[in-house]
């Protein structure tokens, strides 16, 4: 056995000085070589007096941040020493040509199982600002996760500021992420985290036996200015954040630069993430910054406040004062996230593409919940009886994964049945088991009556739904036009709808039912923002604009754990262009074996 091991750990270590070598040699006319070695494992950690086994990188919640600039050769090397498959998905990146380094397990890659490891090299041109990375696991990516920075190779489009500060907001789970994702699987949805954290420290709104949780401490210069590079890594909540007594300069979101404002609130979704500068002008003292989690009100299920604090801290602040509390937004209020979101212009940039005129494709999008029946029976009761499980829908469809995608990924069959026949429809590895997600819904009806809200009687005719291995196919450079439109069937929250692999422009966003001949006169074609997750509004509409031009399986899905793990979800599939250069190119030759 001890041979074995050893064995094990030499193959390890030889695979990792062979891509370190690949990464050096692609680096020869680009910038630095940047390399990190991610070892994902279970530690216990202690908080709300309770010891939990969590899964993290380097033992650290959040894990490490990933530091580059535009430009730079970067490989991340994970070795998974957890007892779960892993795959590291790396939010936002639009990954060019380089779909292989995706992270989505069974879409486009197999999992790296455990005792494995797997090298990322990753595509950092042509972006700039703050991503992050998460394991695109169910529910592990609550602890697995960490921010992603691409600085610019020259200089911001803003005042350089004196410090760059990444602040990630998360949950802290006391039950077992894995328990958690089985309870969404067996149809038992009504779980809440135990505490809201900022870079993965309760506050002090926590204690265990009247002892208060750490809290994080923010060290300020007066007159200094500060970058927060904001990222909501939570499973379930839109964030509003505030800091008292002072503003944020938003000047860029989802790593692209917008056209700064100011605003004393920032609304950050699931899976989004927020530039804004702060100056430390305020009267020297201690300043709390505060994030609470939104959520639809009544008769919308009703889940425990979700609230954490750090505190700013002047170094020049003489005794010990209080802290300054600000004054937060009404969880329910879900115009503050409307407004935030409204207020986003892009800023004029080089690297910013045009918006296309026209799209090629239209499609209507309704996002809702139905229902099916369990066991497979064709008929049974609904409205919350125990005899259907409750699922999420993209046009009345929820998504699940064809079977053969488990031994062969949807994009490792796509690109070798491409190959092999041409270009011709696919038949392998389950891409002959996809469903074509419809234009819009089969069934239209009033989206957004409350009626529909509460479970039965009246929602009852639209429970009714279907699973399937859902996708939809454009041709290289189509420019297609997604309208999502909320709907109130048993939940009206927000739906973070987020497109791996791509940007999105995204056109204009509304409240009520979309009316095409009302509200295509909205659209902005001059400097809409661009944005890889889209929040689509509580009982409204967003639409958006994409050039399909990245070959590859891409996903496309809801960034709430719960929507996106009972179907929330689509593959895209990008076919190649017509030259070497928009081609997808051959997987990596480490690519993880589904049987090993």
């Amino acid at each position: 056995m001890r041979n074995k091991i050893q064995a094990h750990l030499r193959s390890m270590a030889a695979s990792i000085l062979c891509a370190a070598a690949l990464v050096a040699m692609a680096a020869v006319a680009a910038g630095a070589v940047v390399e990190h070695t991610f070892v994902v494992s279970e530690v216990k950690m202690a908080h709300l007096c309770s010891e939990t086994l969590v899964t993290v990188a380097n033992g650290q919640l959040p894990g490490p941040a990933v530091e580059v600039t535009e430009g730079d050769a970067v490989a991340v090397h994970v070795v998974n020493k957890s007892p779960h498959n892993i795959t590291i998905h790396w939010h936002g990146l639009k990954q060019r040509l380089n779909c292989w380094a995706d992270g989505v397990p069974s879409v486009t890659q197999c999992p790296i199982r455990p005792g494995r490891s797997f090298t990322y090299h990753l595509n950092v041109s042509g972006q700039e600002g703050t991503l992050w990375w998460h394991a695109h696991v169910s529910c592990l990516r609550a602890s697995l996760h960490g921010a992603l920075v691409i600085r610019p190779r020259h200089a911001y489009p803003f005042p350089k500021p004196d410090k760059e500060i990444p602040i990630v907001i998360g949950e802290w789970w006391n039950l077992n992420l894995a328990q958690l994702a089985k309870n969404m699987e067996d149809g038992y949805y009504d779980d809440s985290s135990n505490a809201t954290t900022i870079n993965g420290k309760l506050g002090d709104l926590y204690n265990c036996s009247g002892v208060v949780e750490d809290g994080l401490v923010l060290d300020v210069e007066p007159g200094k200015t500060y970058l927060l590079r904001l990222v909501n890594a939570a499973l379930y909540s839109e964030y509003y954040v505030k800091i008292a007594g002072h503003r944020f300069t938003v000047v860029g979101a989802d790593a692209n630069y917008v056209r700064p404002f100011t605003t004393d609130v920032v609304a950050i979704g699931p899976g989004e993430t927020v530039d804004a500068l702060v100056v430390a002008d305020a009267a020297p003292g201690r300043y709390y910054m505060v994030a609470v989690g939104g959520q639809a009100p009544k008769p919308d299920i009703q889940i425990p406040e979700t609230r954490s604090r750090a505190t700013v801290r002047y170094t020049s602040s003489g005794g010990e004062a209080p802290p300054v509390e600000p004054e937060m937004p009404d969880q329910h209020d879900y115009m503050v996230s409307f407004n935030f979101h409204g207020n986003m212009r892009s800023l004029r940039h080089p690297r910013l593409p045009p918006v296309p005129a026209r799209p090629d494709e239209s499609l209507f999008v309704a996002l809702r919940m139905g229902s099916i029946c369990r066991r497979g029976r064709s008929s049974c009761k609904r409205s919350g009886s125990k005899e259907s499980v409750i699922v999420e829908t993209m046009n009345n469809v929820s998504f699940q994964l064809p079977a053969a995608s488990a031994a062969t990924p949807l994009l490792e069959a796509h690109y070798h049945h491409h190959h092999r026949n041409n270009g011709t429809t696919a038949t392998a590895g389950g891409l002959d088991q996809l469903y074509t997600l419809p234009d819009r819904p089969a069934r239209p009806f009033n989206f957004t009556d409350r009626a529909l809200i509460p479970w039965g009687p009246n929602e009852a005719w639209l429970e009714p739904t279907e699973k399937a291995a859902v996708a939809r196919r454009f041709r290289h450079g189509a420019v297609v036009d997604i309208v999502f439109q909320n709907s109130a069937v048993m939940d009206t929250d927000n739906h973070p709808m987020h497109l791996h692999g791509h940007d999105m422009f995204a056109l204009a966003q509304g409240h009520d039912n979309f009316d095409a001949g009302r509200d295509a006169a909205k659209y902005n074609l001059v400097d809409p923002p661009l944005k890889n997750t889209v929040l689509v509004p509580r009982l409204g509409w967003a639409a958006v604009r994409f050039v399909a031009d990245n070959p590859g399986v891409w996903y496309m899905h809801c960034h709430y754990e719960l929507h996106v793990s009972i179907g929330m979800a689509a593959v895209f599939i990008i076919e190649d262009g017509p030259t070497v250069d928009s081609a997808l190119p051959p997987p990596p030759v480490d690519f993880p074996k589904c049987d090993q």
